[in-house]
C-alpha cells in the first residue's frame, strides 16, 4: 500500500516539534542527527508544497485575466 504525503500543516507541526525539542535540550546527541535529517526532509516537503502552490495560484489568476 502506498505511504500517504503528509499534508503541509503535519509537515510544518513535526518541524515545529523537532525545533522545540532542539531548543529545549531534550534530544539525546545520538538521536540528534536523524532528527535533522527528518527536519531536512520536512523542509524540503513544505518548500515543494509551497512553490506548487505559487505555480498554481499564478496559473489561475493568469487565466482570470
Amino acid at each position: 500500500m502506498a505511504k500517504k504525503e503528509k499534508s503541509y500543516t503535519e509537515a510544518l507541526n513535526e518541524l515545529q516539534d523537532i525545533l522545540d525539542k532542539i531548543e529545549s535540550g531534550d534530544l539525546e546527541v545520538d538521536v540528534l542527527t536523524d532528527e535533522i535529517k527528518k527536519a531536512s526532509e520536512l523542509l524540503k516537503l513544505c518548500k515543494d508544497k509551497l512553490y506548487k502552490t505559487d505555480a498554481q495560484i499564478k496559473k489561475i489568476i493568469e487565466e482570470i485575466e
